[in-house]
């Protein structure tokens, strides 16, 4: 599947920005990774709705999916974290949420709320005073 990922992808390169004084002016080592979801022939409707769920303002209007690396000098290695990344991105997002596991709080943590409500309780009462007419 990471294959056939990868071959629905572009690859755009560009000038980066950042350090490599006359380096940086000659070589094009950002790499632009550009994936159109609807468009996909290796996921099911089912995983596109749920990637189009997931995904939500990571998309453009078009469905489209753009990231970018301008990490190293290298547009080799550029490319290599750029694949990397969409890729540990596709499969995290299509992994089924966690269920999530239903505890009761400990009683040392039930105990201290009590505690703190009986607190809070007595400050309020010393409060008063005679001073509210009976």
């Amino acid at each position: 599947m990471n294959d056939a990922l990868l071959k629905e992808t572009t690859i755009l390169t560009s000038r980066a920005s950042g350090p490599g004084g006359q380096h940086v002016n000659r070589t094009e080592s950002k790499v632009e990774l550009h994936w159109n979801l609807e468009e996909s022939q290796v996921l099911d409707d089912a995983q596109k709705m749920l990637l189009r769920k997931r995904f939500g303002g990571r998309l453009t209007a078009d469905g489209l999916l753009i990231l970018t690396s301008q990490a190293t000098r290298s547009q080799l290695k550029n490319r290599e974290i750029v694949q990397r990344r969409f890729l540990d991105l596709v499969h995290k997002m299509l992994q089924p949420p966690k269920k999530r596991i239903r505890t009761k709080p400990g009683k040392g943590a039930v105990e201290k709320r009590l505690k703190q409500k009986k607190m809070q309780a007595e400050k309020k009462k010393r409060r008063g005073g005679d001073s509210l007419p009976q």
